[in-house]
């Protein structure tokens, strides 16, 4: 049975993210070879990665294995591997010290966070785009609180209790509210020198509202909805000079220890790996 399989036409799909996942799918059980290469063995459900990063879930409630989910069909395989570059004309991938043939490829990576030519913000505002992203995000949150509890220096416990989320996209809109709940009603009364519900969750968006990318009348009331819960929302600003201290917004100097990134993507992989253009369009390679 495996030397027919084969003989059939080799599909290779890196990612098992939702477009990767949802490809390997269609060809479960089709007369085709599959094989799935992730750097992880489960399958994230991001929308949630937010409710990780503020305690609200477990890792494992987002998170399901690919071996699992695509078991059903003999015609599946999963590779944990992480793929380090493409050979288009020779129809192979490299892998550390192994190589991948194929007839068909998917590249269905992702994408990571763009923080315009400062790669060295990413230590001081962590994105939210994996587990390991959640985890750090709700260790800075839960320990800010901790920090304030433990100082009598006001300037710095206001500081410490001070929360700035760069982007107001649907993840920074998401992120933004969910801390200012667990300040207000989560952590409210756990602590007895501080008042996590004195918070200060600070948006900051580029654009002229949050939400850009949705109807007007849904970024209104995302807007509303946030100013209701005290979340500060800055407008048509944006963040620059972040350090460990703080960051500025416009023309502002913030003192924060807890800064969080969700402002732009980059393609993950394809561009890199392919040594593409920035001004080609990386489809242009496969036709």
């Amino acid at each position: 049975m495996e030397n027919a399989l084969a003989k059939k036409p080799h599909v290779v799909i890196v990612g098992a993210g939702f477009g990767g996942l949802e490809a390997a799918k269609k060809l479960a059980c089709k007369e085709v070879r599959v094989t799935v290469i992730d750097r992880t063995n489960y399958h994230l459900f991001q929308p949630l990665l937010y409710q990780v990063a503020t305690a609200a879930l477990s890792p494992a409630d987002i998170a399901a294995p690919v071996r699992a989910i695509l078991s059903k069909c003999n015609n599946m395989e999963v590779i944990l591997a992480e793929v380090q570059s493409v050979d288009v004309d020779a129809k192979k991938l490299k892998m550390g010290d192994s190589e991948l043939g194929y007839d068909y490829l998917v590249l269905a990576t992702g994408a990571r966070h763009s923080y315009f030519g400062h790669p060295e913000w990413e230590k001081l505002a962590p994105g939210l785009k994996s587990l390991e992203d959640a985890v750090e995000i709700r260790r800075r949150i839960l320990l800010a609180f901790e920090y304030a509890e433990k100082i009598s220096d006001e300037a710095a416990r206001k500081a410490a209790m001070t929360f700035v989320i760069i982007g107001g996209g649907p993840t920074g809109v998401e992120m933004a509210g969910a801390i200012a709940e667990i300040a207000r009603y989560t952590l409210a009364k756990d602590f007895r020198h501080i008042d996590p519900s004195q918070a200060r969750i600070i948006l900051v968006e580029g654009e002229p509202r949050v939400l850009s990318a949705f109807p007007e009348d849904l970024s209104a009331s995302a807007l509303k909805q946030l100013v209701d819960l005290g979340v500060e929302v800055r407008l048509g600003v944006h963040a620059t000079n972040l350090t460990e201290s703080g960051l500025n917004i416009g023309d502002e100097f913030i003192p924060c220890r807890v800064k969080i990134w969700a402002a732009g993507n980059n393609a993950s992989f394809v561009g890199k790996t392919l040594g593409v253009p920035a001004d080609q369009p990386v489809w242009s390679r496969f036709r």
